[in-house]
């Protein structure tokens, strides 16, 4: 079954993709406290993804840090290296934190999970957005089929 609004995140172990190499982070901490946008995707340098979906949250970060938005992550079913080298690709790092749920862990425990295989890919998250505030979903988005439309950054802010 998948998170719906009112849920709280699960609380699991992922890497962070920094500029100093992977970090260990659990979801319940990064959370907590604060109001996030957090943003999944299929997967980094595929071409959605990198031509519009991670490109609109990094040029909309100053707007959703005036709208009261503490930090803004970015998810993906890939392991921490790719995720801090797409972060260097797109010029993301500062603006969005890069995490890595390597495993699908985090995935599997918001019931948000995409069968890739058909492509090669495996087992991914499914593209979507949501607000959280405080380890709590107030928003939740999740894209129809091939679609981008409810997870990019500009639907988003437009719910703050």
């Amino acid at each position: 079954m998948a998170i719906a609004k009112g849920d709280k995140l699960p609380d699991v172990k992922v890497m962070l993709g920094t500029p100093d190499g992977p970090q260990e982070a659990q979801t319940g901490a990064m959370f907590a406290g604060k109001k996030t946008a957090l943003f999944a995707l299929p997967g980094a340098f595929t071409p959605t993804c990198s031509a519009q979906h991670l490109p609109g949250f990094v040029e909309n970060a100053e707007t959703l840090a005036a709208k009261g938005v503490d930090q803004i992550v970015c998810m993906s079913v890939n392991d921490a290296f790719v995720m801090d080298a797409w972060a260097k690709d797109q010029n993301a790092h500062g603006k969005v934190v890069m995490m890595a749920d390597g495993n699908g862990d985090f995935t599997k425990a918001l019931g948000l999970e995409l069968d890739a295989s058909g492509f090669g890919m495996g087992a991914r998250a499914q593209r979507f957005s949501m607000i959280v505030d405080d380890g709590i979903v107030a928003e939740l988005n999740v894209e129809q089929g091939g679609a981008y439309e409810v997870s990019s950054a500009d639907y988003m802010v437009r719910q703050l």
